[in-house]
């Protein structure tokens, strides 16, 4: 953040009335708070670039080129599998998507599916606090406080000044239950969190546009899933690494004849 701290010189800044000071102060943590809650603008660039503080670089999107293909799959296949090793940027994929579908701003280069209205979607992991301390984060960032007021700080895909109203699970610490996202059409998106540890059970009910699964699940919760899609025509997207070996679940994905409406990347 320092470029932003330098535009006006610490001698000239000095100078200033005290108010005026305090005033510039205020608004260059602004400047930086709103900087940090744009990750979603900055991935998969044309070129290598330096993020908003010029400290991390950010690759150009054709060395992703794994990552580019599940994007594109989307606009064929109705359930994806991103089957990759730890550390290669399975939930960034996830999130980046996700994010996209939420807010419909999908970048120029995008030739995946697209919602042109706000969409239901829900983002799940295997437990609780998994799904709040990967998949949420990965989302909307850490939790935040106004006051004592809980809030989140926005800083994680989604953007956070496309962030809505926020209610929050009961029974699990700093886990939100949904949470609404402004979408470019005008309307809202909602997004709500789940685990796997709840049950199918907590699978039922409305039908959704976009489930994005990460880390593996089991079967039931995977064919609940599914049957919440059916009214929508929407997707089905898994993102993990296949720490149980072949189970029902990769083998789901093992393309043949019989099954044209999968896809999986890895």
């Amino acid at each position: 953040m320092g470029h932003l701290i330098d535009i006006l010189p610490y001698d000239e800044l000095a100078l200033l009335p005290l108010q005026t000071q305090q005033h510039y102060a205020a608004l260059q943590q602004t400047l930086v708070r709103r900087l940090q809650q744009r990750q979603f603008y900055d991935l998969f660039p044309e070129d290598d670039i330096l993020d908003h503080d010029g400290s991390v670089l950010v690759h150009a999107r054709a060395k992703y080129p794994k990552h580019i293909e599940f994007f594109d799959a989307g606009r064929i296949y109705r359930e994806r599998c991103f089957l990759a090793a730890n550390r290669v940027g399975k939930t960034t994929c996830g999130s980046f998507e996700l994010t996209a579908h939420l807010t419909g701003q999908y970048p120029d280069w995008w030739s995946g599916r697209r919602f042109e209205l706000p969409v239901r979607a829900w983002a799940c992991g295997r437990r609780n606090e998994t799904t709040r301390d990967i998949v949420q984060a990965s989302l909307l960032g850490p939790i935040a406080y106004e006051g004592v007021k809980k809030t989140l700080a926005g800083t994680g895909m989604i953007p956070g000044n496309l962030l809505g109203r926020v209610t929050w699970k009961r029974g699990v610490e700093d886990l939100t239950d949904l949470v609404k996202d402004k979408h470019a059409s005008g309307g809202w998106s909602t997004l709500g969190m789940k685990s796997y540890e709840q049950g199918r059970g907590s699978f039922e009910g409305t039908s959704q546009h976009v489930i994005w699964l990460d880390e593996e699940c089991p079967m039931d919760v995977y064919g609940e899933c599914l049957i919440r899609l059916m009214t929508t025509g929407g997707i089905l997207m898994l993102t993990f690494t296949p720490l149980e070996g072949l189970s029902d679940t990769v083998l789901q994905f093992q393309l043949t004849s019989d099954k044209p409406q999968l896809g999986m990347i890895g």
